[in-house]
């Protein structure tokens, strides 16, 4: 039995103006609608949002970034 599933959609409103603005922007392009385009770039957001926040310091970083505020005297 080949079943498929079905993705759960949540709707969204933004002004008609951003709209025709995007409908414009796709035209021509593999995106063949307003939300398959509102998707991915709203996509592309979040994963950049995602990977700077897991961005951290080691302790060598942290030491190096010290050291330089203490030789800029910034610290004691």
């Amino acid at each position: 039995m080949n079943e498929k599933k079905e993705k759960e959609y949540a709707n969204v409103k933004i002004p008609t103006a951003l709209a025709k603005k995007i409908k414009k922007r796709i035209e021509g392009t593999e995106f063949t609608s307003i939300s398959s385009y509102v998707t991915y770039i709203l996509g592309e957001i979040l994963s950049d949002a995602e990977e700077k926040t897991e961005e951290t310091f080691t302790k060598e970083d942290e030491e190096k970034v010290k050291n330089r505020l203490r030789a800029l005297g910034y610290l004691d």
